[in-house]
């Protein structure tokens, strides 16, 4: 049971991401970006789907809304070792739109079931679904519950719910982010509702603390944004949340921890700047976090810029720490 993960985000939770993630907890589920099921089954799949093997737990989301496709690209993600495939039925971008998947699929739920179950035959790997609570004028309370039990139908029981509707027409992805309300309490009564279900929530949950209060009602929380923007807050996760009796990495910690990730990817010819921008967060609202902030960006984008850079990066803000006020 995933008590807590990272929500796949679109240019945040790419592979590089995601391993600079597994160096703050080691416990949180991580979830890839959304790839299209088409794009998995003709395209680069090393590109795609490599990962490394520090990410376990690490699940797979895919998006599509044919169940022959996708059935494929779920195969081929648990022969790349993913622990999960976790189905979109929730991004509400043109793109995914016009593709008749995400969050339209909501209305219909039939043919989720239908993917679904082409999916749990293809693979022995759980298959997940992640919606929200409601489309455009549906009823939240009435959409979700038909919803999921329609989709359970298929041998489904664990659902990514964001609490929040989708509005197909006239909101921006990011607007579907901010604009409308949140409705965490829709999904704690859905839990009372299928007991029976693995029930996870998703929607403006900003820290450790709010995870908490969540899991007094649901089976687990799923941070996005925050965890991204202050990466940081997943440093006592292990501990406050999986029960794990270790001290958390302190920032510096994490960094050095990550440096061997860095010189072998280095080495195989990614820039510098294309992994670092995933530590951008890592001070935020402590002393030295501009500072950070700043050379990261700066320095990380020369052409001469390798490990060292990062070094000599940290050591700045460092000393800038211990530094009298």
């Amino acid at each position: 049971m995933q008590e807590l993960s990272v929500a796949p985000m679109m240019n945040c939770t790419d592979r590089h991401g995601r391993a600079f993630l597994r160096c703050v907890t080691k416990h949180t589920r991580l979830y890839t970006e959304m790839i299209v099921a088409d794009a998995v089954v003709r395209g680069d799949r090393q590109r795609l789907l490599a990962f490394d093997e520090t990410e376990h737990p690490v699940a797979l989301q895919v998006g599509g809304c044919d169940p022959e496709s996708l059935a494929t690209a779920a195969q081929i993600g648990e022969d790349f070792g993913y622990d999960e495939i976790n189905l979109n039925v929730g991004c509400p971008s043109s793109r995914v739109r016009s593709g008749r998947f995400g969050a339209a699929l909501m209305a219909r739920a039939g043919l989720v079931a239908a993917c679904v179950a082409a999916m749990r035959d293809a693979v022995s790997v759980p298959v997940t679904v992640k919606c929200r609570i409601g489309i455009d004028a549906m009823d939240e309370e009435e959409t979700l519950a038909g919803f999921l039990t329609t989709v359970a139908g298929s041998g489904c029981t664990t659902f990514i719910v964001h609490a929040r509707k989708a509005y197909l027409d006239g909101l921006s992805p990011k607007a579907n982010r901010e604009v409308p309300p949140l409705r965490h309490d829709v999904v704690h009564d859905t839990k009372r509702m299928f007991p029976d279900f693995d029930i996870i929530i998703n929607g403006g949950i900003r820290d450790l603390a709010s995870a908490s209060h969540h899991l007094a009602h649901v089976d687990g929380v799923m941070i996005g944004r925050a965890a991204y923007r202050t990466p940081y807050m997943l440093a006592e996760a292990d501990r406050l949340i999986f029960g794990i009796d270790e001290p958390p990495l302190e920032r510096c910690g994490i960094v050095r921890a990550w440096l061997p990730y860095l010189e072998e990817h280095l080495a195989l010819g990614v820039p510098l700047a294309r992994m670092s921008r995933h530590m951008t967060g890592l001070y935020h609202g402590e002393p030295g976090a501009r500072i950070w902030r700043r050379l990261l960006t700066e320095w990380a984008s020369r052409p001469s810029a390798d490990a060292t850079t990062i070094k000599e990066v940290l050591e700045r803000v460092e000393d800038s720490r211990q530094a009298p006020a």
